[in-house]
């Protein structure tokens, strides 16, 4: 992730679990909570090696993304919600890594993360503040895999038959920590940590196969809004 984004988040994170308990939220049995923000998408990948026939050592990585999200948090006690985080998609760059680390750009895919959360939130529901941690199942959703040139190249393809790939869709679990501030009787921000542990298979129409750990770590910042 940048390093300005995660300044940022970090830097929120800590005003939140420092702040004091203070005006009320009522964030209540039975509350909605509506949220727009943003959210940055960095996996953390350990790349396995793409099979034969390719030079030994020939691995890829993937770049983060940041969109901007929504999301909605439905109350069932005082202190448990499901969570249910929004997000038109993600665009990332594959690159070359390893052997072909010097390649770059190799191939992009979109990802949609379809995860939904059970949390607990510590306080009471007239916390000014509430720290919260969760957990839950994520499908993570790869789609518009394209590949460039320089990945034809690497694999015997030409601008006539081009080297295509995919990468398979997985479900996954997720854990969560974060908080929410009080900014006015109905609006609070709030800022979460998530983590993924997601592995996946890349497949090229060459029939050659990549497998690699993503474990996404995602940072999310938003502004909320309590019916």
């Amino acid at each position: 992730m940048t390093s300005l984004f995660k300044r940022s988040a970090v830097t929120a994170a800590a005003l939140l679990l420092a702040a004091s308990a203070g005006v009320a939220q009522a964030q209540s049995a039975g509350s909605v909570v509506v949220r727009l923000g943003a959210t940055q998408i960095a996996p953390d990948v350990k790349s396995g090696d793409l099979t034969a026939p390719s030079l030994a050592g020939t691995k890829a990585d993937i770049k983060s993304d940041t969109q901007p999200t929504a999301g909605v948090t439905y109350f069932l006690t005082d202190q448990i919600a499901l969570d249910l985080p929004l997000a038109a998609g993600f665009k990332h760059d594959i690159v070359g890594d390893g052997a072909i680390a010097g390649t770059g750009k190799i191939g992009e895919v979109k990802a949609l993360p379809l995860t939904l959360l059970v949390q607990y939130r510590f306080g009471g529901a007239q916390a000014k503040i509430r720290p919260f941690v969760g957990a839950g199942p994520t499908y993570a959703r790869f789609y518009k895999a394209r590949s460039t040139l320089a990945l034809s190249a690497l694999t015997g393809g030409t601008p006539a038959n081009p080297t295509t790939l995919s990468i398979g869709s997985k479900w996954a679990p997720t854990v969560e920590l974060g908080a929410g501030i009080e900014l006015a009787p109905r609006l609070s921000l709030e800022a979460c940590v998530t983590k993924t542990f997601l592995k996946t298979r890349a497949t090229l129409s060459t029939g050659q196969t990549l497998d690699a750990t993503l474990d996404p770590l995602s940072v999310s910042v938003g502004v909320a809004w309590r019916f």
